[in-house]
């Protein structure tokens, strides 16, 4: 009895699918037989509908991530602005998925999606299906434009996904190395990622998050001009927080001007607008 016991735990498929799941959800299958698991039991987990076939040589769980099925059934990793997004870094448009290929592999080509070809700079796994962030940043700064990259590059240094110090390491391609070279990782939201690059050419102190009156602001320009921007966020509680702030900051001789997502993104001359008006008549001068 106990050995017939024995058996039914051993040839069971749970196993099988629980550390599939544990793995990923994707895997390929010569990483289940070297984990001691037999084709025989990874064919039996098919069979019963615990594991699924991507293809010849990986299996998924049912309901595994949508993205990690189709680059295994690819044989692509998911890259770029599309695991940027997937990574919750700030990316401002994807347009369809992006995802890498190894070098050469013409072949490759998944419907519906941007392939990258590059070299990769961080060596990728033959069993990866992800993109290493170093990877994932430089094709952004290689495909989207530099605004857009930057963005993206802040949002993963203020994350602390990956360190400034090890990317000036690497050998970067000239458009990364000048996404780099511009990166602050001190830009609260994407929005603010577009302004420093924008209004440079002012030559004005332009100084990201500053705490006065008991708040960050977004940027003070010079002395005493603010710069807000207000994400989707603002509403409700934290709009009456910032009407507030607002508020305590002119009491103290600031000037504040508040902006929103369509006028950073789309109606950038209407700001600018503003600022150079607000500079002509020496509001960011303390007085």
């Amino acid at each position: 009895m106990n050995s017939a016991i024995a058996f039914e735990a051993d040839t069971t498929t749970e196993p099988v699918a629980v550390y599939t799941k544990a793995a990923g959800g994707v895997v390929r299958t010569r990483n289940l037989i070297r984990a001691g698991y037999s084709r025989y039991r990874i064919d039996r987990a098919i069979a019963q509908g615990s594991l699924t076939r991507v293809r010849k040589g990986w299996v998924a769980v049912p309901g595994a991530d949508a993205y990690l099925v189709a680059a295994a059934r690819a044989g692509v990793v998911v890259s770029c602005i599309t695991e940027a997004r997937r990574l919750g870094l700030w990316v401002l448009d994807e347009d369809r998925p992006h995802v890498a290929a190894p070098a050469h592999s013409g072949c490759v080509s998944p419907r519906d999606a941007t392939v990258h070809w590059a070299k990769p700079l961080v060596p990728r796994h033959p069993d990866a299906l992800v993109d290493p962030i170093e990877n994932v940043l430089v094709l952004v700064a290689m495909c989207q434009p530099f605004e857009a990259a930057l963005a993206v590059w802040e949002s993963a240094l203020r994350q602390a996904l990956v360190e400034r110090d090890a990317l000036e390491r690497m050998p970067l391609p000239t458009a990364a190395r000048n996404v780099l070279e511009r990166s602050l990782p001190f830009s609260d939201s994407g929005l603010e990622s577009f302004v420093v690059p924008r209004l440079g050419w002012m030559r004005i102190p332009l100084v990201p998050q500053v705490w006065i009156a008991g708040h960050r602001v977004d940027f003070l320009i010079g002395e005493r001009l603010v710069l807000q921007i207000d994400g989707g966020h603002h509403v409700g509680e934290q709009r009456e927080s910032d009407i507030d702030h607002d508020a305590q900051l002119m009491l103290l001789g600031y000037h504040v001007i508040r902006v929103g997502y369509g006028q950073i993104v789309e109606r950038w001359h209407t700001v600018q607008d503003r600022l150079v008006r607000a500079v002509a008549q020496g509001l960011h001068h303390a007085r």
